[in-house]
């Protein structure tokens, strides 16, 4: 009946005839685009309601899931290790041990990697969905591997600077179930979390190895005119007094739905078609990957007023993070300048929601040159993928495969990298290339010096444009304070657990799923009617005309959808533009026409100053002394700086590591005790090279042997690189000379 069958064709109509007895009769086959047609009729039908069914399992599975006692969506077993609502300060996070799958093996030497899921709104465990992601390249690699994850509802009272505490805990356990790691923990921070234990870092730098900021945004008004619309929200709202608002009407609670609804208010052509279409139109396979995706998208978390404000007030719109303005309750402030440890980012230019602006150009807010970052001790990796959107940063396989898992076996290269801004270039691994053997995985990972002249190349805003984001900051503190003093006393009195519960059942983005479920009783006979479908199922040609037509339909809409999104950002940022560039309206605020403070940069800090100095003096002071180690050291760090733009190669780790394997007394040196040789031998090239270089033969022994068997060494990891520049060669000439 479902199926609406039409005419039988010729064939079967006589056939029919001849074994009723009867003369076969004339028969009149439909024209083909007649038959076209109903053919597509007949399938589009029926996908509609297998589409709805689609809708009808999700709103089930939402409900389902949303009732586990802690829900997740991690494809690994885990083991929890500390819970946080038993802290002294309690707080929604846990800690827990990722179990290697069968066949897995896990090596104790190797530096333990923890993971730290983005509460942005969404669900937990994005970072673990697939097997083809950060925790699967860590085991994959050999590496013990931990998740901080949270539960969809906060502890009553806990803050951001609770979570730092309780993220430094987290750390601080693991290191201590890993004695014979060599290398402290690898932390991994997604999106929201990237900031969360930047700040963690910043306050307990003695804790952590190196860290990895996936899609993190940490400079929050950075952008370029024409993109990026998203940081004129503030604006458009007049700050965050609607924050206010909604933490009052949810009774002390910020509903992670409003923040996803951002989100989708991004993209509407996504939102509003591409997704479910992408669903309609291959309705017989992308239903497990949709259903997938939407447990985890469609069941937004719960945090804390003081939460959600705090972020907003400090981050989002008055940008304090990378300017030091930042104090926890006791007073410490935070400063990432504290941060000893590398860390490296990664970043898309197809990201719309943290574009590589505001994941980079804190670097320019701390450090005012390259001289000031390379005495400040810091390492920073940046890396740039050219279309990558942001949840494929951290979601996608094809990222995981090549970005995170050569980072993952590339991170003992990173940790002991000297100081300095360095670009990460992926090559793919060919049969020609010098030395292929060296390469672990499928790519060669270069690391190319950089300077914060390459971070400015990438555009920013001027000083119209920082003045403009101040005007905004400072008048979202005098609307807060309005709706705090007049409004607040009238809305707080007015709500109630019951009435906050009632408007986050009603939030568009959670009634669709109660409206496509088993929960409204007109969507119930959708299953059975689909079942019955599924039995008949007759999908259409591929190079069916109307299919074609309809496909043709569907990128119109997409492309008036985007017409509309980008004639909506443009009007946007004219809006913000036009009126937070309005100098009477920066002036009502306090903005003078040549006002320094619009942008406030990180100040100076003289304890920080004056113990740099003196380490800078106590290492100028060692030039002359040290052995063999420092001499060889210093000598392949010289030969490596021959071009302004070499900086490290996985060949050449690759070579030393198969050097300490053979040589006793090469393995004596661990990981750390390289690490702060390479630093201390790097900065010492950096005060006075000619001084440093020619200091070399007044550390070598005696001992002709070994002076040769050290620079053989040099000359090993030097050629592992392939081809030189000239320069390099003459320098590696040079030292030759120097060890003879």
């Amino acid at each position: 009946m479902l199926m609406m069958d039409w005419k039988p064709a010729a064939s079967e109509k006589v056939n029919q005839d001849e074994a009723d007895g009867k003369t076969p009769g004339p028969t009149w086959p439909a024209p083909p685009m007649v038959q076209q047609a109903m053919d597509y009729w007949v399938d589009a039908w029926q996908r509609s309601i297998l589409f709805m069914d689609v809708l009808r399992q999700r709103g089930n599975e939402h409900f389902d899931y949303v009732a586990r006692k802690g829900p997740n969506v991690l494809s690994f077993e885990f083991e929890v290790v500390l819970d946080g609502r038993h802290f002294d300060c309690p707080v929604n996070y846990c800690l827990v041990r990722i179990v290697p799958p069968a066949g897995t093996e896990i090596d104790p030497a190797k530096r333990p990697f923890i993971i730290f899921d983005p509460r942005a709104g969404h669900g937990p465990g994005i970072g673990g969905m697939k097997h083809n992601s950060e925790i699967g390249v860590a085991l994959k690699a050999g590496h013990p591997c931990y998740f901080v994850g949270f539960l969809p509802d906060p502890v009553s009272g806990q803050t951001i600077e609770d979570v730092c505490r309780a993220e430094a805990q987290f750390v601080k356990k693991v290191a201590e179930l890993h004695p014979r790691a060599e290398g402290k923990p690898c932390l991994i921070g997604n999106c929201q979390a990237g900031w969360q234990i930047t700040m963690m870092s910043a306050t307990h730098p003695d804790l952590v190895g190196p860290i990895v900021l996936a899609g993190a945004p940490l400079s929050y008004w950075a952008g370029v005119h024409g993109k990026n619309p998203m940081r004129y929200l503030g604006g458009l709202l007049g700050g965050t007094w609607l924050t206010a608002l909604s933490g009052d009407l949810g009774h002390g609670i910020f509903d992670g739905a409003a923040l996803v609804a951002n989100f989708e208010h991004n993209n509407p052509a996504n939102t509003l078609w591409k997704k479910n279409y992408n669903v309609y139109s291959k309705v017989d396979t992308e239903a497990p990957r949709f259903l997938e995706f939407e447990k985890w998208w469609g069941s937004p978390v719960l945090l804390n007023a003081v939460e959600m404000q705090f972020i907003t007030d400090e981050l989002f719109v008055n940008n304090r993070l990378t300017s030091g303005e930042i104090f926890f309750e006791d007073g410490l402030r935070v400063d990432l300048r504290n941060i000893k440890s590398p860390i490296v980012v990664f970043c898309s230019w197809g990201d719309e929601i943290t574009p590589p602006q505001q994941a980079l150009d804190w670097i320019l807010d701390l450090y005012a040159s390259d001289a000031d970052l390379l005495t400040s001790g810091q390492t920073i990796v940046y890396a740039l993928h050219q279309s990558i959107g942001h949840l494929g940063i951290f979601v996608s396989a094809k990222v995981a495969t090549k970005e995170h898992d050569e980072f993952t076996r590339t991170m003992d290269l990173i940790d002991v990298l000297p100081p300095g801004l360095y670009e990460a270039v992926f090559d793919e691994k060919s049969p020609d290339m010098a030395h292929a053997e060296l390469v672990s995985g499928e790519y060669l990972v270069r690391f190319e010096k950089r300077g914060l002249n390459d971070i400015r190349a990438f555009g920013g805003n001027d000083a119209e444009d920082d003045k403009r984001f101040a005007t905004v900051a400072r008048l979202s503190e005098i609307n807060k304070g309005l709706y705090q003093t007049c409004l607040a006393p009238l809305v707080k009195p007015l709500t109630s657990e019951q009435s906050a519960e009632a408007l986050r059942r009603l939030h568009p983005h959670r009634l669709r799923y109660e409206l496509f479920s088993d929960r409204n009783p007109f969507m119930r006979p959708v299953g059975a009617l689909a079942e019955s479908i599924r039995a008949n199922r007759k999908p259409v040609a591929e190079d069916n005309p109307y299919l074609r037509a309809q496909e043709t339909m569907s990128d119109r809409i997409v492309e008036a959808l985007d017409t509309f999104r980008d004639t909506r950002d443009r009007m946007v940022e004219s809006f913000f533009m036009t009126l937070y560039g309005s100098r009477p309206l920066q002036a009502m605020v306090g903005l003078g026409s040549d006002d320094a403070t619009a942008h406030p940069r990180i100040g100076r800090d003289i304890a920080h100053e004056t113990a740099v100095a003196k380490h800078l003096a106590e290492f100028e002071a060692r030039i002359e002394h040290g052995g063999l180690a420092e001499a060889g050291l210093r000598g392949l760090l010289y030969v490596m700086s021959g071009t302004s733009n070499l900086g490290a190669d996985e060949r050449g780790f690759a070579m030393l590591r198969q050097i300490r394997i053979r040589e006793p007394r090469a393995a004596e040196f661990t990981l750390a005790r390289f690490k702060d040789l390479v630093r201390e031998q790097y900065i010492l090239l950096q005060i006075d090279e000619d001084r440093a270089v020619a200091a070399i033969p007044k550390l070598l022994p005696a001992d002709a042997a070994e002076r040769a068997k050290t620079f053989d060494i040099i000359r090993s990891v030097v050629a592992a690189l392939g081809d030189l520049p000239e320069e390099t060669e003459k320098r590696l000439a040079h030292l030759e000379e120097l060890f003879k």
